[in-house]
């Protein structure tokens, strides 16, 4: 059949070109719709774990922060009940104190000492692999373990009263005093963190173009003053990166102070922290999970103004 006729056939007796009956999809309308589902599908197993185990929890924390649940019970509505009481709640200002200590002295420590840690082993000297794998090694460690073998080195009879007392020097009672024993937790939440944020600067180091440095330094300047004036300004965005993760560690600090000050939280419960006061008023048979939930609640507003407190200081510089 030549091409005329097949065309003519095709027409029909009005002569005008077949058209798909109504209602029924093209092959183009059917690859347009699989286009604008086909990323969904892929997201879809993730998108459902997000709402499983983030949406859903975070909403039910909403929901029992007004009620007076219990573990064992759901507990009724009773307003703002739970945030009135945590405000008189004296341990809640405690904890409050020392998560807010936590940031304030953990932070700038988190943010400068792996800087200069990564300024140091950034040199492509021989054994230099060995240094840096013995500065990330604490990362890797178990936060218990490295937190028991620290609680047997400050006990009373520990190995450092145990030099000190070689010396003829009276043992520091540094468990049983409430601001050692939470500087003792700050520390080693400092030297655990040493080595993650100091991998994280050194991948913003190879960054920094070496001819900068080298025409500062035909200059005439200094070490200090290539770091002042080269180095710390192309880290910046990375030292905002380093600070806002610090911030939000050191405002959940938990397993360190729990593990060397205890489940009381030190002596009275002077070092316990926000995280160990949501933990001790939610389990138990009897936990009272409406005020944990009220904690809970304030935890993340104060997490939340923190972080929008470093993006602001962060836009203002460069402004």
């Amino acid at each position: 059949m030549s091409t005329s006729t097949t065309t003519v056939a095709a027409q029909g007796a009005t002569g005008r070109p077949r058209t798909a009956a109504p209602g029924r999809r093209t092959g183009r309308t059917t690859a347009r719709t699989h286009k604008a589902f086909s990323p969904w599908l892929f997201l879809a197993p993730g998108l459902l774990i997000t709402l499983a185990f983030n949406l859903y929890p975070f909403l039910a924390t909403v929901w029992k922060s007004f009620t007076d649940a219990r573990t064992l019970t759901t507990g009724s509505f009773v307003g703002f009940d739970n945030f009135t009481a945590l405000v008189h709640d004296d341990q809640f200002w405690v904890a409050l104190r020392n998560s807010a200590l936590y940031v304030v002295l953990v932070v700038p420590c988190l943010v400068f000492l792996p800087l200069l840690l990564a300024l140091l082993v950034q040199r492509h000297i021989p054994g230099i692999a060995f240094f840096r794998s013995a500065y990330y090694t604490p990362v890797v460690a178990s936060v218990v373990v490295v937190a028991l073998m620290w609680v047997w080195m400050l006990d009373d009879r520990g190995f450092i009263n145990g030099v000190l007392h070689m010396v003829g020097v009276d043992p520091v009672p540094v468990l049983s005093n409430e601001w050692l024993l939470l500087l003792s937790s700050m520390a080693l939440t400092v030297w655990k963190g040493l080595g993650y944020y100091m991998i994280i600067y050194l991948a913003a180091l190879a960054n920094v173009p070496k001819e900068l440095h080298e025409a500062a330094e035909v200059d005439g300047a200094g070490p200090i003053r290539r770091f002042l004036s080269i180095t710390m300004p192309s880290v910046r965005s990375t030292m905002v990166l380093v600070g806002a993760l610090s911030s939000v560690s050191a405002f959940k600090v938990f397993t360190e102070v729990f593990m060397i000050a205890g489940p009381t939280g030190g002596p009275g419960g002077a070092d316990t922290t926000l995280v160990m006061l949501i933990q001790r008023a939610g389990t138990g048979l009897q936990g009272r999970t409406g005020y944990a939930s009220a904690l809970s609640i304030v935890l993340f507003l104060l997490t939340l103004v923190l972080m929008l407190l470093v993006l602001r200081a962060d836009r203002k510089d460069k402004d």
